[in-house]
């Protein structure tokens, strides 16, 4: 099942239809990248109308979607609400602002508006459950931030700036054929990484950890990945701390299963953590999903009561950061299955030292 037809058969009625301007959302149900645009869809047919920038290339590429030139969007609107006989139309309350909806409000004032939740969760948990199809495209950029993560460890020099290597790795990741990154590049040394989501800066890469958090795109869908190195020689205790996330991740990896719980899974692998001596160091959640954008349902945290599922893409990444010593992260992706999950990311989890 296509994802446009997923959205015609959430609509509950032919007196309903769906309106969709969000930028991840128009992209999800039409396979199509633009900065504007609207998608109507009705219970039995869908329009994508989109301007003079994109027409000719949307023609050609959206094949389930009627693609409409836009001149007039609300009067082409109008025209379609009329031709199918609509009387109420939903809106993404998630990401429509108050001034969008005025207008929507104003513009149709014969047709009632629908800005409860109902559609955004809709979405939110279409986009979810993952195909096939879009699962190989984690995949495939995946493997494009593997292979360019091994070249930053064959190629990386003391006296690189953490910048330095933040671009070094941006570079490769798009020369290897990424249409983006995934987001921000992370790279942090020493001390600083122990800022879970630091920005790289112009310190220089020296003795001690380096922690490296980035991903891929590929057809809209994004990798990520963290992997934690070593420059120089590890005192007992950096190695010590290593292994005791490295052992959380894996006994986090051990324990998923479809039905289990979001904070059921987040507590293995904090439990893990706390009782080793290391309570308070691991701050954050436990992972959280990833598709058309790099942090999106479900959370996999202490508080969320999110049950998985199959074809959930989420990510396992715990840590262990000591403010002005170090930090430590390992993260992977994974994919719920029938039976347990099959683990997307590749790359080596063992100590590298260099």
């Amino acid at each position: 099942m296509n994802n446009i037809q997923k959205l015609m058969d959430f609509i509950p009625d032919n007196k309903t239809c769906a309106v969709v301007t969000d930028e991840i959302n128009r992209r999800y149900f039409t396979g199509f990248k633009s900065s504007d645009g609207t998608v109507v869809c009705f219970k039995d047919k869908a329009y994508f109308i989109i301007d003079f920038r994109y027409y000719e290339k949307a023609a050609e590429c959206v094949k389930d979607c009627e693609v409409i030139l836009q001149d007039e969007t609300t009067e082409q609107m109008k025209k379609l609400f009329l031709r199918h006989g609509i009387l109420t139309a939903m809106i993404e309350a998630d990401t429509t602002t108050v001034s969008r909806l005025r207008k929507f409000e104003k513009d149709f004032p014969d047709i009632k508006t629908d800005s409860s939740d109902k559609l955004s969760k809709a979405i939110t948990y279409m986009r979810l459950l993952k195909s096939a199809e879009e699962i190989d495209s984690i995949i495939k950029a995946q493997r494009i931030a593997e292979e360019a993560y091994q070249y930053i460890l064959e190629n990386i020099r003391p006296g690189m700036t953490e910048r330095e290597v933040a671009l070094m790795l941006d570079t490769r990741m798009k020369l290897l054929g990424a249409e983006d990154i995934s987001f921000e590049t992370i790279v942090l040394s020493g001390k600083n990484a122990s800022l879970p989501h630091g920005v790289p800066g112009d310190d220089k890469v020296g003795n001690g950890f380096v922690l490296m958090d980035f991903g891929a795109v590929v057809g809209g869908y994004h990798s990520d990945m963290t992997r934690t190195f070593y420059m120089g020689t590890p005192s007992e205790e950096e190695k010590r701390a290593y292994q005791i996330v490295l052992e959380a991740q894996l006994m986090a990896l051990d324990s998923i299963k479809r039905g289990m719980s979001a904070k059921d899974l987040d507590a293995v692998a904090r439990n893990h953590i706390d009782g080793n001596g290391y309570k308070g160091a691991f701050g954050h959640s436990l992972g959280h999903g990833v598709g058309m954008e790099i942090h999106e349902a479900p959370r996999i945290s202490a508080k969320s009561d999110t049950v998985l599922e199959k074809g959930m893409v989420i990510t396992i990444e715990p840590g262990i950061y000591l403010p002005g010593k170090f930090g430590i992260r390992i993260e992977d992706m994974v994919a719920i299955t029938d039976d347990l999950y099959i683990n997307l990311t590749l790359s080596s989890k063992e100590l590298i030292t260099l």
